[in-house]
């Protein structure tokens, strides 16, 4: 299955954030800003980066922005560059956008006008925001050192109707099931046997880069 490719457009300190991770997760990253010298600083970063005006139509379409599957708005304090841009990168096709607000009302704004999702960087981190386009069934990411973590993992369907015991985690990706979740209830002392369903949510520790591989395994399964 061919790998989603990224634009992070906007590259500020949150931008840089979610570019950099994606890339450093193996995805292509097109990172574009109108600021040379932020485009510079993420050019070895990522795929490629581009110095750009992104409120220019023609000089978006020239780069191809339409062949990306996920576009990241992550334009800083000029609410009305992030919605022209969120605009036209809906007019020119591309599947979904994800826009960074600067408050309610900008974000009521962007979602009428058709963004995907909107993020409060107050409340989301640019990492956070990165983890979750690579691993959409990921609901929580607690980060409990630079090398460990635990996750909320919604079950992908591809582990629907399989037990613990058939999906062993904990041999082929070193992590932990330490409960499993389901209408708000949480299992301490799930069996190995009972088969998982839509509805279960599996709490998992484990090395971040174990994780990881944990996470793409079942998102591109």
């Amino acid at each position: 299955m061919r790998k989603k490719q990224y634009a992070v457009i906007g590259l500020g300190r949150f931008g840089s954030s979610v570019a950099k991770y994606l890339s450093q997760m193996g995805y292509e990253v097109l990172a574009v800003d109108d600021n040379a010298e932020r485009v510079q600083e993420v050019a070895n970063a990522v795929t490629h980066a581009v110095s750009a005006d992104s409120t220019d139509e023609e000089a978006m379409r020239a780069l191809g922005i339409r062949n990306f599957d996920v576009a990241v708005v992550a334009i800083g304090q000029d609410i009305q560059s992030s919605i022209l841009t969120t605009l036209i990168l809906k007019d020119l096709g591309v599947p979904t956008i994800i826009v960074k607000a600067q408050n309610e009302l900008h974000g009521k704004v962007l979602n009428k006008i058709g963004a995907d999702k909107v993020v409060y960087p107050e409340r989301d981190m640019g990492l956070r925001v990165a983890h979750h386009l690579i691993s959409p069934n990921i609901l929580e990411h607690i980060e409990l050192s630079p090398d460990y973590s635990i996750v909320e993992m919604q079950v992908p369907s591809a582990m629907y109707g399989k037990s613990l015991k058939m999906l062993d985690i904990r041999q082929k990706y070193n992590c932990n099931v330490l409960a499993v979740k389901q209408n708000g209830d949480m299992n301490i002392t799930p069996s190995a046997d009972v088969p998982l369903t839509a509805e279960d949510i599996l709490v998992i520790v484990g090395k971040n880069e174990q994780l990881t591989k944990l996470e793409q395994a079942y998102a591109e399964a």
